[in-house]
């Protein structure tokens, strides 16, 4: 059973697309670093990095845990899912996997976009999800309308599961 005396169980970070060579780049890095503020604000005292997606064979999860190491975080407090390729495939595996812990209460982060769709998915796996979301730059027009469309289709498809 995870400790009580942080206001979180766990940390869940969602991947996303790694930059060249395996770098953090972009919304990677943003969720990254909103995962280390939570974590040196102990909200919760361990990190699962998910995403199983490999860019240029790089596996998002590895990235992440990675980098968390590099900013300081202990390696016994992260954690990794390779299993999950989606959305609705992160929420699943980090439930399965929280599980064996005793963990429920746990911080989600991801883009402040995706969030609506991720705690939905979270609620729905039986976790309890606490919005901990990175927030995205100003975007131009054409990107804003992917976004929203690719989240629109995701929940429906998302609904048929």
């Amino acid at each position: 059973m995870v400790t009580s005396t942080y206001p979180l169980e766990a940390l869940v970070v969602l991947g996303c697309r790694v930059g060249p060579r395996g770098k953090l780049v972009g919304a990677l890095r943003r969720r990254v670093q909103r995962a280390y503020e939570a974590y040196c604000q102990k909200l919760a005292p361990l990190v699962l990095a998910c995403g199983g997606r490999r860019w240029d064979g790089h596996a998002e999860a590895w990235v992440m845990r990675a980098a968390l190491l590099d900013y300081g975080i202990p390696s016994e407090a992260l954690h990794v899912d390779l299993c999950s390729l989606t959305t609705y495939e992160n929420a699943r595996q980090a439930a399965r996997l929280l599980a064996t812990r005793g963990a429920q209460r746990v911080g989600l982060v991801t883009c402040d976009w995706h969030m609506p769709r991720a705690m939905l998915l979270f609620r729905r796996a039986g976790l309890d999800p606490h919005p901990l979301p990175s927030f995205t730059p100003p975007q131009p027009l054409p990107a804003r309308v992917y976004r929203n469309l690719h989240e629109h289709l995701s929940g429906w498809l998302d609904a048929l599961r």
